[in-house]
């Protein structure tokens, strides 16, 4: 550390606030920098706006500042930290800047989708045995329970179950055929 103590003895001689902005930056620019983009996640541009921030600061209090390079550097991490959590409330409270879309490419919801959907789900439920069917449509179509849907078709609720938990497995082996279903 011998250079911080020169250094020290030059910020007690130096009369003008830009002399000692600019030792300050030759001297703890690069290691204020790096501790600045790990502490924002690497970004490079906000760090380097964090750093010039704290040395405007810096000139701004050059009359006041303490010119020990270890109470320098504590005040220099100091105010670079507050600038970093003002800088991640204002980045909080506005909504991210987006470009505008372009209003050719804004997709509208016409249903389309859905009634191709459905019609493929339909092509596929055709291609299932009619055990296998009719236990989907009862709970996946009419929405019911497993009792409900034992008492409708006539059978227990383990065996609507276990054609349920076999249907639906050859559903998605017909439609992952079609290219539908991953």
């Amino acid at each position: 550390m011998p250079v911080r103590r020169q250094l020290g003895s030059r910020f007690e001689s130096t009369d003008t606030d830009v002399v000692l902005v600019e030792d300050l930056h030759r001297e703890f620019g690069a290691p204020l920098l790096r501790h600045v983009r790990k502490a924002i996640g690497n970004d490079l541009q906000w760090a380097e706006d964090v750093v010039q921030e704290t040395l405007v600061r810096a000139w701004r209090n050059a009359g006041r500042l303490q010119r020990e390079p270890g109470l320098l550097w504590a005040w220099l991490l100091t105010v670079a930290r507050r600038i970093v959590i003002d800088g991640r409330r204002r980045r909080g409270t506005r909504p991210q800047e987006v470009e505008p879309a372009d209003a050719n490419a804004v997709p509208v919801p016409d249903g389309a989708d859905r009634a191709l959907e459905a019609m493929i789900v339909a092509e596929a439920l055709r291609e299932l045995s009619p055990e296998h069917r009719e236990v989907i449509e009862q709970t996946y179509l009419r929405d019911r329970t497993i009792n409900e849907a034992a008492e409708i078709l006539g059978i227990p609720p383990g065996t609507v179950k276990s054609r349920l938990y076999y249907g639906i497995r050859a559903l998605r082996k017909v439609l992952k055929e079609r290219g539908v279903a991953s």
